[in-house]
């Protein structure tokens, strides 16, 4: 299983119960698939750098996961199919950013 991450960006306009259903429908998209979700982060609405769809800004979100590398096709696809999904990159971790990213959890585990 490889280990993964993605970050995309949602829809300004949406509520909280579609954002929360759109996260939970890909976070269960992976595990439906025998991936296995690592962490999750909501950064919040956040300025964008240049307007995408006509929006200035956009609710980001972190995924952290591991899956097989068949899964990822079509979870990307779905990202494309989503209307609520402005924007979305995933992309495949190596040892070292593993590593990075597992120091990064630990400082936010320890601010909080």
């Amino acid at each position: 299983m490889n280990h993964y991450e993605t970050v995309f960006i949602l829809n300004p306009v949406l509520s909280e119960t579609q954002i929360k259903e759109t996260v939970e429908k890909f976070e269960d998209f992976v595990v439906s698939r025998g991936g296995k979700m690592i962490s999750k982060e909501n950064w919040g609405l956040k300025k964008l750098a240049y307007p995408i769809q006509h929006k200035k800004s956009g609710f980001y979100h972190l995924f952290e996961f591991q899956s097989p590398g068949e899964v990822i096709t079509p979870y990307e696809l779905e990202f494309r199919r989503d209307e609520r999904i402005m924007r979305y990159l995933t992309v495949r971790l190596d040892k070292h950013a593993i590593s990075w990213a597992e120091r990064r959890r630990s400082r936010k585990t320890a601010k909080s």
